[in-house]
């Protein structure tokens, strides 16, 4: 059985509660959502406190603590670990930004310390808020955006993880792209 078959086993196992297989799963999609890591921290500030390593992890948590998600396959499992890295930085920036202006004052230690940059923190933060508005008017181009630009995904195994056919992933995509581009503009 192939790696990708057998990432498909595990995800169904882990859905019907098999504890151990997250582990099982764990070094067959390891690389690949460790390199979708890097990916989104070569687009951070270069001082960012987060590592790709401890982003996975946080990722990695958070998705084999899912109970409500019904794993169709590696892409969909790949697609949703974008989205939770999506998130962990998000969240991140948010914490840092309100440590910066004196919110929430706790504790840090010294290796913790580091100086953000506000652009970066506000960027992510902007795009986000823009992805919570197209997905208010259109879930599903939304998610294609977090699929593809966020998860690295090609437009098949897009169409491939949201069931739906090449063409209209191109099309949502097109469209998404230059709802954003306008949005982002505007803020």
């Amino acid at each position: 059985m192939g790696p990708i078959s057998q990432a498909t086993r595990f995800l169904l196992e882990m859905e019907k509660g098999d504890p151990a297989a997250a582990e099982r799963l764990l070094p067959l999609v390891y690389e690949e959502i460790r390199r979708l890591a890097g990916r989104f921290m070569r687009r951070e500030r270069g001082d960012h406190t987060l590592q790709p390593t401890a982003l996975v992890h946080e990722a990695y948590l958070k998705l084999v603590d899912q109970d409500r998600v019904a794993w169709r396959n590696r892409a969909h499992f790949v697609g949703v670990a974008a989205q939770a890295m999506r998130r962990v930085l998000v969240d991140h920036a948010r914490r840092r930004g309100r440590e910066k202006r004196g919110g929430d004052r706790r504790r840090i230690p010294l290796e913790g310390i580091a100086d953000l940059s506000p652009e970066a923190a506000g960027a992510l933060e902007e795009v986000d808020a823009a992805l919570e508005r197209l997905a208010r008017l259109d879930p599903r181009q939304a998610r294609i955006v977090e699929l593809r630009f966020f998860g690295g995904l090609d437009v098949q195994e897009i169409a491939d993880a949201l069931e739906v056919s090449k063409r209209t992933v191109e099309a949502d995509w097109t469209m998404a792209r230059a709802w954003l581009s306008r949005e982002l503009e505007r803020s």
